[in-house]
């Protein structure tokens, strides 16, 4: 008793008002109920049955033609009043808005622009066509200049060509001419067959005189085999001084070769020929045991 008094005593309240919400939700489904009920029945009052016949009769029959009504009266043509010219009614003026305005405004100055920029393109077009067509006749008249200075330039050649070649005509001239009148004093035997007035080359007699003049000068103590040949070339003057020698063909011995040129330089000139010349150069075989 005392344990069942003591959970009593702790145990939470009992809600209040169970009853009434109980009896609430009761009457909501009720209504509820009825309303679905109700709305059940008018859909079906509502419903009409709709259905259709044909009747035909036993005996096939035609219909009679319709009554027709009688045609009307023609009527008479009217006639025709006379064209009034009447004046074109003037269309109303409807008023551009600005924009509009100021596009076609913006649309004429660009292609005013345009047609500037066109305009200002040819001429540029054009200068430039003129200056190289300057410039191509400026190239021409210098070509033209320059083939006029090179014909003058071959004509100058040709002229001094012709000068020269004239020259030498006449100089040619007159040594015929020379010549010509020398004939009558030549030196030449009857049988020579030269034109000059005195033969260029020594006489037979003048190498053994040269070679007798310069041979006591010649200092050689050594003996050698054979009797080779040393040939030395000589220049001198007009009056016979020596001038230079040198050794045109060696003896294939030194010495002697040396010996020779020592006893020209010691020589210093040589004898006239016996036309009172010295003819130079001058070329003498000299041997050691001639």
């Amino acid at each position: 008793m005392h344990a069942a008094a003591d959970r009593l005593e702790f145990a939470p309240p009992a809600t209040p008002g169970v009853v009434r919400a109980l009896l609430l939700a009761l009457l909501a489904h009720g209504l509820l109920v009825a309303a679905l009920t109700a709305g059940v029945q008018w859909k079906r009052e509502a419903q009409i049955i709709a259905a259709e016949a044909e009747l035909w009769a036993a005996v096939p029959l035609a219909a009679a033609p319709r009554l027709q009504p009688p045609p009307p009266e023609p009527v008479p043509p009217e006639r025709p009043e006379p064209a009034t010219r009447t004046a074109p009614t003037p269309e109303p003026v409807v008023a551009r808005p600005k924009v509009d305005i100021a596009l076609e405004q913006e649309k004429k100055r660009i292609q005013q622009q345009k047609q500037l920029e066109l305009e200002k393109q040819q001429e540029a077009l054009k200068q430039a066509r003129l200056a190289q067509e300057k410039a191509l006749e400026e190239m021409r008249k210098a070509d033209t200049l320059k083939q006029a200075l090179a014909d003058k330039a071959k004509l100058a050649q040709k002229k001094k060509l012709a000068e020269q070649q004239a020259r030498q005509l006449e100089a040619q001239r007159e040594k015929n001419l020379q010549r010509m009148t020398g004939l009558a004093g030549a030196s030449g035997g009857a049988t020579a067959s030269g034109t000059a007035l005195k033969s260029a080359g020594p006489s037979a007699t003048y190498a053994g005189r040269v070679i007798a003049r310069v041979k006591p000068n010649i200092v050689f103590t050594e003996t050698i085999s054979g009797n080779p040949s040393a040939v030395v070339s000589v220049r001198t003057s007009a009056d016979g001084t020596i001038i230079a020698s040198r050794l045109i063909q060696s003896s294939g011995v030194k010495a002697w070769d040396e010996a020779v040129l020592r006893a020209i330089d010691k020589t210093a000139a040589l004898p006239r020929d016996t036309d009172g010349r010295v003819p130079s150069p001058l070329e003498f075989s000299f041997r050691p045991k001639d």
